[in-house]
This record gives C-alpha cells, sequence and structure tokens, in this order.
C-alpha cells in the first residue's frame, strides 16, 4: 500500500526485528480514539471514517492481506492526514476466489440482486445443492430489504451479519475462518467510523471500492486478460508433456520390471513421515499416490 494515499504502514527496522518481536518505525500521530482531538487538528472526521473503511476494504479485495485488529488504538492519523497502521499481530489473508466472492456477495447486496448472491454461495459450493437457489435468495432477501430506505444510523452491521451467519447456518453453510475474521474486522471498522461520523453510510462508503473491483476483476477486460493467461498455462502444461511422457515411460518400464524403484533417501523420507504422521495422513498420500499413477496409466 505504499502508493496509496490515504494509508501509511511503518517501515521495519529489520536489524531489531525477530521471529517474536516485531520492530517498525516510530509513529507521530492522533489516535483515533479522540475524535475532538482530531478536530481541533484541523482533521475532517467524516472524511478519515470514509477513509478507514476504504483502505480496509482495498487491502481484503485488492491485496488479499488484511490488517485484522483495526481498532481505535492501533490507528492514528499522522500531519499529512493519512491513516496510519500499528500492530500487525492479527492479519487476515484472502485468496483469489475468496476475494471474488466476497466482492460479488456485497455487490449484489448493494444491487438488492438477492439470486445472484443466492448463486455465488452455491458457486463456491458453500451451500449444498441440497437446497434451491430460489429459497435461498428469499432469505437473503429477508435481510437486505428492510436496510435499504433507512437511514445509516438505523442500519446495524452488527445484526445484519448476525442474521447472515444464522440464515447460513440453517442452509447448511460450511464454516470460513477467513470470512469469520473478515466480518468481526468489518464491524469494528464499521463501529469505529460510527464514532467518527455519526451519519456514517457505510455502504455508500464501501460501493466506490467494490464496483472498482469489480470491473477489473469481471469487466471484459478482466475475461481478456484471464482467457490470456489461461492459453499461457496451456502453453505451459505444453512444454511439460514430453518431459512427462518420458517419466510414464520410465515408471511403465520399472513396472514391468518388478515394481518402482525409488532412491534409498527418498524411501527414508517416505518412512518418517508415516511414522510422524496419523492415519488419516497416510490415508490421503495413498489416495494422492492411486490418483497419480492413475493419471499416469490414463496417460500410457
Amino acid at each position: 500500500m505504499r502508493a496509496d494515499p490515504e494509508f501509511r504502514v511503518p517501515s521495519l527496522d529489520w536489524s531489531r526485528t525477530s521471529a517474536r518481536v516485531l520492530t517498525s518505525e516510530w509513529i507521530d500521530g492522533i489516535v483515533l480514539r479522540h475524535p475532538q482531538e482530531l478536530a481541533k487538528a484541523g482533521h475532517d472526521p467524516k472524511r478519515i471514517a470514509v477513509a478507514v473503511l476504504r483502505t480496509f476494504l482495498t487491502q481484503a479485495l485488492r491485496d488479499g492481506f488484511f490488517h485484522a485488529d483495526m481498532h481505535p488504538g492501533n490507528l492514528f492519523i499522522d500531519a499529512e492526514g493519512r491513516v496510519c497502521a500499528v500492530d500487525f499481530g492479527i492479519m487476515g489473508r484472502l485468496d483469489p476466489a475468496m476475494r471474488r466472492f466476497m466482492a460479488e456477495t456485497l455487490g449484489g447486496f448493494l444491487a438488492r440482486d438477492y439470486v445472484r448472491v443466492a448463486e455465488v454461495h452455491f458457486g463456491a459450493g458453500f451451500v449444498p445443492r441440497i437446497h434451491s437457489v430460489e429459497t435461498f435468495a428469499q432469505a437473503l432477501r429477508a435481510i437486505g430489504e428492510p436496510i435499504f430506505g433507512l437511514t445509516a444510523r438505523q442500519v446495524s452491521m452488527a445484526h445484519l451479519l448476525e442474521q447472515l451467519f444464522e440464515t447460513t447456518r440453517r442452509f447448511d453453510m460450511q464454516l470460513q475462518p477467513q470470512l469469520v475474521l473478515l466480518q468481526k474486522t468489518m464491524v469494528v471498522v464499521e463501529g469505529l467510523s460510527r464514532s467518527l461520523d455519526p451519519e456514517f453510510d457505510i455502504w455508500e462508503a464501501s460501493r466506490p471500492v467494490i464496483e472498482v473491483w469489480m470491473i477489473d476483476h469481471l469487466g471484459p477486460e478482466a475475461r481478456i486478460r484471464d482467457a490470456a493467461e489461461g492459453l499461457t498455462n496451456i502453453g505451459r502444461l505444453a512444454q511439460n508433456i514430453p518431459q512427462l511422457l518420458r517419466d510414464t515411460e520410465l515408471i511403465a518400464a520399472q513396472l514391468a520390471d518388478g515394481g518402482l524403484r525409488l532412491h534409498p533417501a527418498s524411501v527414508r523420507e517416505i518412512a518418517l513421515l508415516q511414522y510422524r504422521r496419523a492415519r488419516p495422513a497416510r490415508i490421503a498420500l495413498a489416495i494422492a499416490a492411486a490418483g497419480a499413477i492413475g493419471l499416469l496409466a490414463l496417460l500410457v
């Protein structure tokens, strides 16, 4: 986030940083738990409220790596009006698929397209197919519709998330720890933004970040980019086919000559692995090996 104008990450002092100690530069600023001091210093609390939320969403959506402990004591405003974060003891990660799920879910709620939100849950495999998309969409509608038309002060994100958890639980949605951490942080960030601006509207504040991400990742240019990357991956696979065929021939020859012959070091490592791991891990290893042999058989 070095180039982001509204967010500052302290530089690290690597010479004084170890596995258990993180040492960063000193931050001069006003802690966000004191809105009155911010106003006295000439900062606009309403602008800061929006900046806090948008920088958090940018971390989660664009970078997939977010500060997961954004309470007021960990955030400062420097002389330039930037949000400065400290204490990176709790960080959250979102892979590209989870970021897409998050953006499409939030975008669906903002557009009041509950069928789309339901389809995203089913497409991600979070809700089993024993349930219908239409019924799940109706349940989501019961959550989303009551908040539209209300003022920001009347909408509680914490209550909304509680309802969402309860609804997804009724539809047998699998627990996603990374989303729980994300949603917990969202509640904290919303509470902080409301303490700075009692009229804060989390939906309108988040809309630009979500829309930009969706255009960049779901629009026509993104589809062309994804197609190009797919062709590149196919090309890499084609380059590896000759070596794969040679390996297949070698394995087939060893099977015909009395079985596979492993390097002694590999045998020792496998024995040590089997000794250390529990039975479920050994079963998983056997399944993986069977799948590899099956793939080779198909190639032969």
